[in-house]
């Protein structure tokens, strides 16, 4: 039996679906997913392409992670208001993006897989350049606030006409939408 994603994905780049991982951001219900080193490994182990073992996080790199998290939304807000990014964010993208990134190797299935010496970092160094990629291309146009009052969240908007408002229509779009024939039902 499948079990149910732990972390919301598909905000249309791997650096949006990291920064997501601190849930409501800018309110006072602000929720931290990555409180500990199991959460980060659980993270990797959903989101990354190099699985994590419970023992390869510990309580510094947990730190690390929430570090260059908020670094990275700090240089995305940025760079989408034109403004020149912080020296200190900016620093630690960079030192992040530094480290080794997981490398592909076909396996005895035929199968992809892919390896590295330490997967916390190597996942970390794909997210952060994942980051520097986003923040200097075109793409950073097409990048949008969920319009859910509570959310928080950043994602790609991939659309056609570039109008799409929500994260997720299955979450803050569906919620949206109850709420507003919620309004007209009692209007």
């Amino acid at each position: 039996m499948p079990t149910t994603p732990r972390f919301r994905q598909g905000a249309g780049r791997p650096c949006l679906d990291f920064v997501r991982t601190l849930r409501r951001r800018g309110t006072a219900d602000a929720a931290e997913e990555l409180p500990d080193a199991e959460s980060l490994a659980a993270w990797i182990r959903q989101c990354a392409p190099c699985p994590a073992g419970t023992g390869d996080a510990d309580a510094v790199l947990v730190r690390t992670a929430q570090e260059l998290r908020e670094a990275i939304h700090h240089l995305i807000g940025a760079a989408r208001a034109g403004r020149a990014p912080d020296a200190r964010a900016r620093g630690r993208v960079n030192r992040a993006a530094a480290h080794a990134v997981p490398v592909p190797s076909l396996g005895p299935s035929g199968r992809l897989e892919w390896q590295a010496d330490d997967p916390v970092r190597a996942t970390l160094a794909l997210v952060a350049r994942d980051a520097l990629d986003l923040i200097t291309s075109p793409a950073l146009d097409r990048v949008r606030d969920c319009s859910g009052p509570t959310c928080g969240a950043l994602f790609l908007d991939t659309s056609r006409p570039g109008t799409r408002r929500w994260c997720s229509m299955d979450t803050c779009g569906n919620r949206a939408k109850k709420e507003a024939l919620r309004r007209r039902a009692t209007a």
